[in-house]
């Protein structure tokens, strides 16, 4: 087995922790040098030989699983929250995290049998899935193999990350930034101390706003050449109509005026010039709500939208499960042109059908 850990100097450390049987191959885990220990950004999947990768990075950091003193989770997805509870049960460290992904991880491990798939099923029926797609979920929940909601094994965490907190870890300074859009409680952490390492301009302040300042660990939130999925906000007792994409935008608004002087992702590599990625991204998401916007002269469902866009392979070569994460994207684009007025769901149709404005 061989270990990728990269140092970062200044106390900073990532450990490529892989991801079974997936394109992204890996997340980068932080190691963070504290003064009472140091403390973990994410944790990895939650997979025997992702736990020796882990267990093996914090051994080439120069310290000891024991030695953890507390875990930073960016957000409730399993490949950054999935060995917690092991880092937890080794060593005694808190885990944190933003309070709405909590409520998603005691959800999860309150639900009961049966709960997810009855819920896919209503939301891909109401999306206008074709039956060829739906008869295996109905298949599985007539024969009794209800799936409960995926990453219940993870830790509940004992602490929450507050927005816009100085973190209590001594000898270091990281601020808590909300980025919701990926998730409901998704936080980037702003490292707010000077490394020329990174080219931080002389003279910039805690603020940040003279040529960058800082590192940023972005979690899912900035990468340097993948788009995070935006999809609705997964709750199967959700009643209100949330707006993810919109968030995601406001947040990625956010982080491009902080200008940090390096984004530290959980995935792919280190870069800079987050102010420049920040606006490659907003850009794709508004030429895709314009391309969806023109579709919608004709009402359409959230499938067959889902099926007009230009993924990163055709619609015929997108595997089942992928298919769902797709429609949930196209959904979360279509709940944004809603609320800025520019398309409607057409009165009574069913499924839900949408036209342009």
């Amino acid at each position: 087995m061989t270990t990728q850990v990269t140092d970062h100097q200044g106390g900073v450390w990532s450990i490529a922790v892989p991801i079974p049987d997936n394109p992204l191959g890996h997340t980068l885990v932080h190691l963070l040098e504290t003064d009472r220990g140091p403390v973990l950004i994410d944790t990895g999947w939650d997979d025997p030989d992702s736990w020796d990768t882990l267990v093996a990075g914090v051994t080439a950091c120069g310290f000891a699983l024991a030695d953890i003193h507390g875990v930073l989770i960016t957000h409730h997805h399993p490949d950054h929250h999935g060995l917690s509870a092991k880092v937890r049960e080794a060593s005694g460290a808190w885990i944190a995290m933003h309070a709405a992904d909590t409520a998603v991880v005691r959800r999860t491990r309150e639900a009961v049998p049966g709960q997810w798939l009855d819920y896919l099923l209503v939301k891909l029926t109401t999306a206008g899935a074709p039956e060829a797609h739906l008869a295996p979920l109905r298949e599985a929940r007539a024969g009794g193999r209800g799936r409960k909601l995926p990453g219940r094994r993870a830790a509940l965490p004992d602490r929450e990350i507050a927005p816009g907190e100085l973190l209590d870890l001594p000898g270091r300074r990281v601020r808590a930034i909300w980025t919701p859009g990926h998730t409901p409680g998704h936080v980037c952490l702003h490292l707010e101390e000077e490394h020329p390492g990174v080219g931080a301009s002389s003279g910039a302040g805690a603020s940040g706003r003279a040529g960058g300042f800082g590192r940023l660990f972005s979690g899912d939130h900035l990468l340097p050449g993948i788009t995070p999925h935006i999809g609705l906000y997964e709750d199967p007792e959700e009643t209100s109509a949330t707006d993810p994409l919109g968030d995601y935008l406001d947040s990625l608004e956010r982080i491009g005026r902080l200008a940090p002087a390096e984004v530290l992702p959980a995935h792919q590599h280190a870069f800079t010039d987050a102010e420049g990625r920040v606006r490659e991204l907003i850009a794709h998401h508004e030429e895709r709500l314009s391309g969806l916007r023109a579709l919608l002269r004709e009402p359409r469902t959230a499938w067959e939208l889902a099926e007009s866009i230009e993924w990163n392979r055709p619609w015929e070569q997108i595997p089942y499960g992928s298919r769902n994460i797709a429609v949930s994207e196209a959904e979360a684009h279509l709940r944004r042109l809603v609320k800025l007025g520019h398309a409607e769901m057409v009165p009574g149709s069913d499924p839900a059908t949408y036209l342009a404005v």
